[in-house]
């Protein structure tokens, strides 16, 4: 597959096209960094600005992204539908040590999507941050009150509230795990409610070449949640995910789940007073993680690793990475999974780790 700098690109249109520059506050002892963050006019035509690949057919980049609720466990509810067809997927803590995906589509439309769980409060960062539609299966009291009373409240797709060709359940499989979307139709029902208009979706940079100064290599990562666990192989080409020792596959495909980009996010958990679930009278409440402001990071592209920061400073602009010097770091043209993760000194030692070699 050709890859594309969006970097190199945007600086040969920069002289005809506008765009707008955010300064950035450094980092103690760093210069101030500019990052150029494009409007739709001034990407490249027929890039995506969320992998930097080229598509083939450039109506698709004319929509809104949609973050899709994905569910992670129980174990049934694997192999996932349609994960891999994803430009970027965010895994993200639920409750009981669990985790779950907010997996954001832009220039791929699979029929079956799956299977579909409820929202968190972490997509009420992410849909803004991408200007996105929301799809979910349903939501806690608390969090369906902040869903709702946000400005993208219209944008938001509540499966139970919908039948085909949106969401349908698969009787093979045991309920509440069986909802699934299409997300091809979903973006079908937006455009006629005149939702669906592309938004301004620059900031992330991309470059085929590999930036300068990496802190190693590191073909294997190994992300320990308190009750799960995703590893990550370097292959030459790209990342082959495994999720608790086994290849974690599309089950539209067979495939095994790639990546060409992993990021660690060390994100602030902090617990609130929603309630999730009550189970054998134990109640499990929200996470609130902030993905606003700055954090540390690694990426890990083309097998190196790359000590940095991640970086969103407005509520909808996207997350980007810097190094630790406060420069613009690009991710290697593809798609991209984010694991965010407590930070350091949140993290049970006994069974939360991030490890790689």
């Amino acid at each position: 597959m050709v890859r594309v700098s969006i970097v190199m690109l945007l600086l040969l249109l920069i002289s005809a096209c506008a765009t707008n520059t955010t300064n950035l506050t450094p980092l103690p002892g760093a210069q101030v960094a500019i990052i150029v963050t494009a409007t739709p006019s001034s990407v490249p035509p027929g890039v995506n600005p969320l992998t930097g690949l080229p598509v083939a057919d450039s109506s698709v980049l004319e929509r809104r992204p949609i973050v899709v609720k994905i569910s992670n466990a129980p174990a049934l509810v694997r192999p996932q539908a349609g994960i891999s067809q994803a430009d970027i997927v965010y895994e993200h803590y639920t409750e009981g040590g669990l985790t779950r995906f907010s997996a954001v589509f832009y220039s791929q439309a699979p029929q079956r999507v799956g299977s579909i769980r409820s929202a968190r409060l972490i997509d009420n960062q992410l849909v803004p941050m991408y200007n996105a539609l929301l799809a979910f299966s349903g939501a806690s009291t608390g969090v369906e009150q902040i869903l709702y009373g946000a400005d993208y409240a219209q944008r938001t797709y509540k499966g139970v509230l919908y039948g085909a060709p949106y969401y349908w359940r698969d009787e093979s499989i045991e309920a509440p795990h069986n909802m699934f979307l299409n997300v091809a139709a979903l973006w079908s029902l937006a455009s006629q409610e005149n939702l669906n208009a592309r938004p301004d979706l620059g900031g992330m940079s991309f470059d085929a070449n590999l930036p300068p100064n990496s802190t190693g290599g590191a073909t294997s990562i190994d992300v320990r949640y308190s009750g799960t666990r995703a590893q990550w192989q370097y292959d030459g080409g790209a990342y082959l995910r495994f999720s608790d020792g086994t290849a974690h596959l599309d089950a539209n495909t067979g495939a095994q789940v790639t990546a060409e980009n992993v990021v660690i996010l060390y994100a602030q958990h902090t617990d609130t007073a929603i309630v999730e679930s009550v189970w054998n009278d134990v109640t499990s409440y929200s996470i609130e993680i902030n993905l606003m402001g700055e954090g540390s990071a690694v990426l890990f592209r083309d097998g190196q690793r790359y000590e940095c920061r991640w970086r969103r400073l407005t509520r909808d602009s996207r997350l980007t990475l810097v190094t630790l010097e406060g420069q613009p770091l690009a991710f290697a043209p593809g798609n991209t999974w984010f694991e965010v993760v407590r930070l350091p000194e949140q993290m049970n030692i006994n069974s939360e780790w991030v490890r790689w070699e």
